[in-house]
């Protein structure tokens, strides 16, 4: 088990024994048990392709802690124990041993065997201090920029994969996070985060002007200088949305020119709860051409898509007030591949909801989403 882990859980541990009685009332315990399994077949990036079948047991536990009208601390924990012949693909065992960007390492392996894995980890960690007009947040956090939901060109410290199954999963980031109400509408942030290998710092204007939302950010991520601008409001029953980034990249990395990522949206929902989102994805960072694709920056999270031109988007009904259809769909207006997602979800009771679909990718030899394997998946969910 790592220090970092350690020190966070007899941090846990200790706060929950020893907290006096009018400290005890004020805290909150919560959390989730989910089974997913999923079937596929591994890249051709990790030889051999193989099928694999994957069952993924989570035990997360969330403790809310309110001190006091100022201070209060939220804590994630979870608990993984992975099975299934996944584990013993090229594919697994390659993903497994890739570093963390985070600074502290919060997450320890207990059993690495062929057929059972089991990590704990620290998902979210942090202290929050509410003075007059200023919020101060430290520790492992999200912090959610942009506005869009596909493609988020303002979310640099947490960037987000358009096409991973567990959308609600979020990775967060070890970070001191000041936020100054200006006024009702108006807030200023300045953000400092750790990471691994270097740091970042941002600040972020956010106000509103006649019914829309906007902000303006600069800062420095890792090596790239940034700066960019959002924004989301309503047109009569429409909502609409969009960011722009400018990005220059720092002098170690191999592609030194500026590179421009907008994404525009529209999204209404109509009487019969049917909901539609769409997306326009522009991305400076990509290429239109596929032979200069870079499938290993993709896999690791360096960049969450390959090409330039993008369309995307969410289609979701309710079928009936328990039963809801949902689709995610992509298209890559570069290389004519394309990605949609089918998934039913259905509540068996207040707390618990089972679901499933596939993710499914066409396209011609080379291309983004030609390459990727269709993924089938069914999820049960308990919340406590």
């Amino acid at each position: 088990m790592s220090d970092s882990l350690r020190f966070f859980l007899l941090l846990l541990a200790a706060f929950s024994i020893n907290a006096p009685v009018s400290v005890a009332k004020k805290i909150e315990l919560s959390g989730y048990y989910k089974n997913l399994f999923v079937n596929s077949r591994t890249l051709a990036l990790f030889p051999p392709a193989e099928s694999y079948s994957l069952d993924l047991n989570r035990l997360r536990l969330k403790l809310d802690a309110n001190i006091s009208d100022k201070l209060s601390f939220n804590i994630q924990y979870d608990n993984e124990v992975l099975l299934g012949n996944y584990l013993q693909t090229t594919q697994f065992l390659t993903v497994k041993n890739l570093p963390s960007d985070n600074y502290f390492d919060l997450e320890s392996s207990y059993i690495d065997s062929n057929s059972i894995y089991a990590i704990q980890s620290i998902y979210r960690a942090y202290a929050a201090l509410a003075l007059p007009d200023i919020d101060i947040r430290i520790g492992r956090q999200r912090i959610a920029w942009g506005t869009a939901m596909l493609w988020n060109p303002m979310d640099i410290l947490n960037p987000f994969n358009p096409i991973q199954l567990e959308r609600e999963e979020r990775q967060g980031v070890d970070a001191i996070l000041l936020d100054w109400n200006v006024d009702a509408l108006s807030r200023f942030s300045l953000v400092y985060a750790r990471q691994r290998y270097n740091s970042s710092t941002a600040i972020r204007w956010r106000s509103n002007q006649k019914g829309f939302d906007f902000s303006l950010m600069a800062g420095r991520f890792q090596n790239d200088s940034v700066v960019g601008f959002d924004f989301s409001g309503q047109i009569n029953n429409i909502g609409v949305k969009g960011e722009i980034t400018r990005t220059d990249p720092g002098n170690d990395q191999g592609n030194k020119n500026s590179y421009i990522r907008a994404v525009i949206g529209a999204d209404y929902t109509f009487a019969n709860t049917l909901s539609l989102n769409i997306e326009a994805y522009y991305n400076g960072q990509g290429t239109s051409e596929i032979t200069a694709y870079n499938f290993n920056r993709l896999f690791t999270g360096k960049i969450q898509s390959l090409a330039r031109y993008y369309l995307g988007g969410y289609l979701g009904y309710d079928i009936t007030p328990l039963l809801r259809w949902d689709n995610y769909f992509i298209y890559n207006l570069d290389d004519d591949s394309y990605f949609i997602a089918p998934g039913l979800s259905y509540s068996l009771s207040d707390n618990i909801e089972f679901s499933g679909g596939i993710q499914a990718f066409n396209g011609a030899s080379g291309t983004e989403y030609g390459t990727l394997e269709n993924l089938y998946y069914l999820q049960l969910q308990w919340f406590f």
